[in-house]
């Protein structure tokens, strides 16, 4: 096959376009031999440049000195054989060859010193300028830490040239001169180009991503940091020439509290362990991983399993061990070659970092706890604020707080009980007397036990400790506490749903079939029953009664505040079991339940104020707020929820305000109140934390506080608190919320103009088998968006196989046809995008039938106008009958919707199958055809208003273009362009309008002329 030197150029057009990887740089080694025998020294020159530059983006910098000296060979002997540029590569590469030396601890000092001076020799008789050669004496000095000053200063003072570094490249090496010296602000500063992405070559902005996160965090500026971790991380992942940069973005992760996110890298990094090409990148590499197993055995999680070295299993201290010891192997070689200890003391440096933040940074991605490389994370970050409740040493001490915190329905209680479980369980407490008989401790502790599995949506398992700290209480001739805990089961048995059937259900226990709930008949009983038995005990154990027994005995004085909040616990579940019925039944609840409702709740309302208890007040407030809203009526739910905040004012408890603040929050936000909600949620997570409540679902908190900056243009709050939300799902272990909110952080990420980062986010909601987990239809939405982000970014094969991956999912949604055309229409354009025309033949057909079954003539038209597009691109001229036939299809499809229907084709489709057609034809030079058509497609966006004018603002744009540049009729142009600006000024398209003068400032000169 490659048996001329004609075989041997093509082969290597072909291998030029692949990626870097392994493949590319065997064939270019293959091409390199094949080149050899023939007497084509130009064809020679081409192959090594080809190899040469593989094993720079690869990391074989071993190789590369070897294959340059081969070069200049051919360039003293046969100069003419070098093109412009390739004559031009020869001095350039002169660079590539200084730096690959000083990778290789092997190659003595002086031969890297020879190279910079064969250099400076052929620079000047080249008379090219010094400043490249300066460079790279800066580079010696700061890689051996001798005489660096002098070295950077006289390569900064000195002008630049074309054979400079890149500017991208050297704002990289200045910045990264400041952080050395300390100066994080200069460094980001002079970063300021690259990583904004005005400045960019083939290495950048990935290389100063992976630097300039370590900065960034250290000077608080974490929102940027996370941004450059997603997209960086992206460019450089599993490139042995990027290996460095992986070990930077490795060490990130480990010293902001990621560490589940470290691992994740190196398990999809593997084959970077036996890259050994670039052993100071090496060294790069393997001190961000030391940093991350660090930090994991020191926090005790020296066993967890890591991903090292194929070929074996490694555990964390076991890989630990091995990468220090390799680390430390290199570092010696190379601080022995140079005589000096610059490239130990960095890497000392690096090892003795601490973490940077208190708490994980929250990077919006799912690490999931179900691949075997990730240990569990800390929970996700809280303000620093956090108060925690003092727990006592003494156990009666303990208890008694404990109780008094239940008392006043202080959150921070279940941290008391908890630990009062501990003790008892770990036997370091026994029961003592002054607390009571030992079945009090016990029925308080089923009923914290009950708290507890309700916290974690296990219902029937709460329902079952409820009813069994109401016998504790019944045998302790406790009655006021057995009902108000037996009513509280009623009521929590109310939310069971669609859970399995308790074991203890029997048929006929009235129970509803197959859910373990009682059925409505059995609610309304129980209320009723409960409401009767409170009757009967206020005759015989009236609120201000004396202790009937040695259990409410051990809560002396307090017996009579005990009994009244133990009514109004009785009141309570009333409330929320008629609530719960009125719930089930929305939009249709009817109104006997709502009559049973509004009357429990009148009742709480009512007591609780007789009492004095004004927060039971306010809960009562709460449900009728909470259905009011639901119902529709905003106004009255708004009114309840400020009344409700006003009584727990009053209240002393202010932990009871978090609820209806987050209610009211909500209401907001339903008013579009953005402002009002964040204020309010900020409050909300505030009172959260200073009270140390943890049964407050902070998870969905921050998805609503995520929602409201949306809603507000403040994007970056957005993404945090978003990111917070979904890495607090992920530790509540609710993949499909986590993976919603994720979706929802895409879109304000792509919103803002931050697609690499949408995509980062999207890729890890679909990594691995834990995506299979999700909801089918969540997992397709998730897909469907990353393979269009990844089309945004112009990565079309990625996307188009995401595509292929979508259509095999939804190809077994038979209700769903109107999918199947979406998604066969994109994945054509996608593939056709790719170059994959074959493929995107088929698929195109598929769109066509789909849409004959569930009819979308506008994402058809779509897809066809981009086929004819496409066409043009990749054959010129060739493809017009192929690109004409796509869109007298798409005027097919147009045709055949009756006006009128639901599926109508609008004037937008029909301008822009006439604004294609035009486009095409002017690129076949059929001026005259072009310009009707461009004139037609004016005419359809006439027809859209205000929303039309945009589309016309360009539609006139390629006509005057045509008229211009294609028929030379200036003057037609310039009338033409002129009162299309003065248009698009007065639909207040300012730049539509500046684009539209400056075409027609330049055909008033070419007129001039």
């Amino acid at each position: 096959m490659l048996e001329t030197p004609e075989a041997v150029v093509e082969a290597l057009r072909e291998n030029h376009d692949r990626p870097h990887g392994v493949q590319r740089t065997i064939t270019a080694e293959e091409l390199v031999e094949a080149a050899e025998p023939f007497d084509k020294p130009d064809v020679l020159v081409t192959a090594l440049l080809e190899l040469m530059t593989a094993y720079e983006y690869t990391g074989e910098h071993r190789k590369s000195p070897v294959v340059f000296a081969r070069l200049l060979k051919v360039w003293d002997t046969a100069p003419e054989s070098f093109s412009q540029w390739e004559a031009h590569q020869v001095f350039w590469r002169f660079k590539w060859v200084t730096t690959s030396l000083l990778q290789v601890p092997d190659v003595p000092l002086a031969t890297v010193d020879g190279w910079i001076g064969r250099m400076r020799s052929r620079y000047e008789a080249a008379e090219h300028g010094m400043q490249p050669v300066a460079a790279m004496r800066y580079h010696v000095a700061a890689h051996t830490g001798v005489g660096l000053a002098d070295a950077f200063d006289l390569w900064v003072t000195r002008p630049r040239t074309e054979l400079s570094d890149c500017e991208a490249c050297e704002i990289r090496y200045l910045a990264g001169h400041q952080v050395t010296t300390g100066e994080d602000a200069a460094a980001l500063d002079t970063w300021a180009p690259v990583l904004a992405g005005s400045t960019a070559c083939s290495e950048e902005p990935q290389m100063s991503q992976a630097r300039a996160l370590l900065p960034l965090v250290r000077l608080g500026r974490t929102d940027e940091a996370r941004s450059h971790h997603l997209t960086g991380y992206r460019r450089v992942r599993g490139n042995t020439g990027m290996m460095h940069e992986v070990g930077l973005h490795v060490e990130f992760c480990a010293l902001t509290r990621n560490e589940g996110r470290g691992l994740e890298i190196l398990a999809e990094n593997r084959p970077l362990y036996e890259a050994t090409g670039a052993p100071l990148d090496r060294v790069g590499f393997l001190t961000g991983v030391e940093v991350l197993l660090a930090r994991l055995v020191e926090d005790g999680h020296g066993a967890t399993p890591v991903a090292g070295p194929p070929g074996r299993n490694w555990t964390a201290q076991e890989l630990l061990a091995h990468v220090r010891s390799e680390g430390d192997r290199l570092t010696a070689a190379f601080d022995a070659r140079n005589a000096t200890t610059a490239v130990g003391e960095r890497r000392r440096l690096r090892l003795a970092q601490g973490p940077l933040l208190d708490e994980p940074l929250p990077l919006g991605l799912r690490t999931s706890s179900a691949r075997p490389h990730a240990p569990a994370t800390a929970p996700a970050a809280v303000p620093p604020a956090a108060t925690r409740t003092e727990v006592p040493d003494d156990f009666v001490t303990l208890v008694r707080e404990a109780r008094r915190m239940a008392s006043v329905g202080h959150p921070a209680g279940i941290r008391l009980w908890s630990r009062v479980a501990e003790r008892l369980t770990d036997g370091t407490a026994v029961h003592d007397d002054r607390l009571g008989p030992p079945d009090l401790l016990h029925a308080e502790l089923a009923e914290h036990r009950a708290r507890l599995h309700a916290q974690e949506d296990r219902t029937a398992d709460s329902v079952s400790e409820l009813k069994r700290s109401a016998e504790l209480f019944e045998r302790l001739e406790m009655p006021w506490h057995a009902l108000s805990t037996r009513t509280h089961a009623l009521a929590r048995a109310t939310s069971l749903d669609s859970a399995p059937q308790s074991s203890e259900s029997e048929e006929g226990d009235g129970t509803a079939p197959g859910t373990g709930r009682p059925d409505e008949d059995t609610i309304r009983a129980g209320i009723d029953e409960a409401l009767r038995e409170l009757e009967r005990l206020k005759t015989e154990a009236p609120l201000t009664g004396e202790a009937r027994g040695a259990g409410e005995a051990a809560y002396g004085a307090d017996v009579q505040t005990e009994r009244e909040l133990e009514c109004l616990s009785v009141l309570h579940s009333c409330t929320f079991a008629a609530y719960e019925e009125v719930l089930r039944q929305l939009p249709q609840a009817p109104d006997s339940a709502m009559e049973r409702f509004e009357e429990t709740a009148r009742r709480l309302h009512a007591e609780a104020e007789q009492l004095g208890f004004p927060h039971q007040v306010a809960n009562a407030r709460q449900f009728v707020a909470d259905l009011a809203a639901r119902t529709g009526d905003l106004a009255r739910a708004e009114t309840e929820l400020r009344a409700a905040l006003e009584d727990i004012d009053g209240s002393e408890r202010p932990w009871r305000a978090t609820r209806p603040r987050a209610m009211l929050a909500q209401m907001m936000l339903a008013q579009d109140e953005p402002e009002a909600a964040v204020d309010l949620l900020h409050q909300v997570i505030a009172d959260t934390v200073r009270h140390d409540d943890t049964e407050f679902p902070l998870a969905p908190t921050y998805a609503l506080l995520g929602h409201a900056a949306t809603h507000m243009g403040d994007f970056g709050a957005a993404v945090r608190h978003l990111s917070e939300a979904a890495t607090r799902y992920d530790h509540k272990d609710a993949p499909d919320d986590a993976a919603d909110v994720r979706l929802q952080l895409a879109d304000v990420l792509a919103r803002s103009g931050q697609q690499a980062d949408a995509v980062a986010v999207l890729e890890s909601v679909l990594a691995d088998e834990a995506a299979s987990s999700l909801d089918a239809r969540l997992r397709a939405q998730a897909r469907l968006t990353l393979a269009r982000g990844l089309r945004e970014l112009e990565e079309y094969l990625a996307s188009a196989e995401e595509f292929l991956l979508l259509a095999d999912t939804v190809a077994g949604w038979e209700d769903d046809a109107a999918i199947h055309t979406l998604v066969a229409a994109e994945t054509a354009t996608a593939l056709a995008l790719a170059d994959r025309w074959d493929a995107a033949g088929t698929a195109y057909q598929r769109a066509v039938a789909s849409h004959a079954e569930a009819p979308n003539p506008s994402l058809i038209m779509h897809m066809m106008c981009e086929f004819a597009r496409l066409v043009m691109l990749a054959q010129g001229p060739d493809g017009l009958d192929t690109a004409l036939a796509h869109l007298a299809e798409a005027d097919a499809v147009g045709a055949a919707v009756p006006e009128g229907t639901e599926t109508f084709v609008s004037w937008f489709e029909s301008g822009t199958v006439h604004y294609r057609r035009a486009r095409v034809l002017a690129e076949a030079e059929r001026f005259p055809e072009a310009l009707t058509e461009a004139e037609a497609a004016i005419a359809a966006h006439e027809q859209g208003g205000e929303q039309g004018e945009t589309p016309r603002a360009e539609a006139v744009r390629i006509a005057a273009l045509i008229e211009g540049n294609g028929l030379e009729r200036f003057n037609d142009a310039v009338v033409r362009l002129t009162a299309a600006s003065r248009r698009c000024r007065h639909a207040n398209l300012p730049e539509a309008a500046q684009i539209l003068d400056a075409l027609r400032e330049d055909y008033l000169t070419r007129q001039q002329a």
